[in-house]
């Protein structure tokens, strides 16, 4: 959410960012907001107005009383009750206008940072980097489906009549797998200086709402029913909600965390064969990345924590590049935001396995996430980074380590998580 000041002194700024997201339906959200603005502070200018009449004449009520003047001081406390039954009723008014305020500002996407590049979706995001010398073998890749089946490593059949499509059992060494990646991109991240986390996986509806749009909310989130909780995407969501309602001390900051958790997403919407499987699904886990940091520290940052999701695919030699979204593919908090999409042999092609996000102050200032200042408080800037998702990881690796025969490499980082199998092999039929 931006500074209403900020949209105040700046609406022109404000519209050309709408447009740079291709967003035009929102430009009215801009003239909406300055008029509720004005009406609110008219309003509130006059509730001032009565407080202070009210002061003066509670004033002299008591020197009318002083003066044995009690009738006079009768008239005053009827003047004075009239004055509080305006001010009740001004503020009555204002709270369906505060509220309509905040709805439209929550709704008018984060300023982009200048360096992101102008486009109306993912097609048109540019490619920074390529690390790694992308290969496709001289015999066909299966459909990852295919090579975790022949591996004897999933139940998809079991999971549909258990909780329904999107659902997976994961099984023997390929479970295994699964797990040892979570480990070691946790120690990963811990060797780069960041503190391990499990955080809640449930949060209430005003932590959503600070970390995330409402389209993104609509999209993603899955409600319990009957309380005010609602299950976790990614564990940025409760990281970056701990610390709500906080006033951060400068000294301790940067806040540099890394979190394990599952991540529920009802994942709307038909999918082509690429996302079948276990690309998109309901439930995963996932290893993630936070920082919560000063302003001018935040672009230093998010240059670092996409450094090390590269560096960490690279350990496992797994071709990937970095990918620049461009304006319109970017989610409405978002300053700027890179993925990280890793080398299919199968498809000839990159996925995205993880993104880089920097949100600016939009997260803190819904929040109320501030650092202590020495000429007054002011929000922080927070940040997020996937390290893995295994269910992409996994047919990312499996793929770029898949042999001949169906059996598949692992890489060397993982021989210590997988009790020294440095090999997967088909199971026979």
């Amino acid at each position: 959410m931006l500074d209403l000041k900020f949209v105040r002194e700046h609406p022109d700024q404000v519209k050309e960012n709408i447009r740079k997201k291709f967003q035009d339906e929102k430009l009215p959200l801009v003239d909406e907001v300055l008029a509720l603005d004005l009406q609110i502070r008219t309003l509130k200018q006059q509730t001032e107005q009565l407080r202070s009449q009210r002061n003066r004449e509670s004033t002299l009520i008591g020197t009318l009383m002083r003066e044995g003047k009690k009738d006079q001081a009768a008239v005053k406390k009827e003047e004075v009750s009239q004055i509080n039954e305006k001010i009740t009723e001004i503020e009555s008014e204002l709270i369906p206008l505060e509220t309509a305020l905040k709805e439209k500002m929550m709704r008018i996407p984060n300023i982009i940072d200048s360096s992101v590049p102008i486009g109306r979706n993912d097609s048109e995001n540019v490619e920074i980097e390529r690390f790694l010398e992308p290969k496709v073998p001289d015999f066909e890749v299966p459909y990852h489906l295919d090579i975790i089946e022949k591996l004897g490593g999933i139940d998809l059949d079991s999971a549909r009549k258990v909780a329904g499509n999107g659902f997976y059992y994961l099984i023997g060494d390929v479970a295994r797998l699964h797990s040892a990646v979570l480990a070691y991109a946790r120690d990963f991240m811990i060797s780069k200086g960041f503190t391990y986390c499990i955080p809640p996986y449930m949060i209430r509806s005003n932590v959503v709402t600070g970390v995330m749009s409402f389209s993104e909310m609509d999209a993603m989130m899955y409600k319990i029913e009957g309380e005010d909780l609602y299950l976790i995407g990614t564990s940025e969501h409760s990281m970056i909600g701990r610390f709500i309602d906080s006033i951060l001390s400068k000294e301790k900051l940067p806040y540099t965390l890394t979190s394990y958790s599952p991540c529920f997403r009802k994942e709307k919407g038909a999918h082509g064969i690429e996302e079948r499987g276990i690309y998109r699904i309901h439930q995963f886990e996932k290893q993630e990345m936070i920082v919560v940091c000063e302003p001018e520290d935040s672009m230093k940052w998010f240059e670092k924590m996409c450094s090390y999701t590269v560096e960490l695919f690279v350990s496992m030699n797994i071709p990937c590049r970095k990918l620049e979204c461009c304006s319109g593919d970017l989610a409405d908090l978002k300053v700027k935001s890179v993925d990280v999409e890793a080398w299919s042999p199968r498809q000839k092609k990159y996925f995205e396995v993880g993104s880089c996000s920097n949100l600016g102050d939009a997260q803190a200032r819904r929040l109320g996430i501030r650092i202590k200042g020495e000429k007054g408080n002011y929000f922080a800037h927070t940040l997020n980074n996937t390290v893995v998702a295994p269910p992409r990881m996994l047919i990312a690796l499996l793929e770029n380590h898949l042999q001949a025969d169906g059996s598949v490499d692992l890489p060397e980082v993982l021989y210590p998580y997988m009790g020294g199998i440095k090999k997967l092999k088909p199971v026979k039929e």
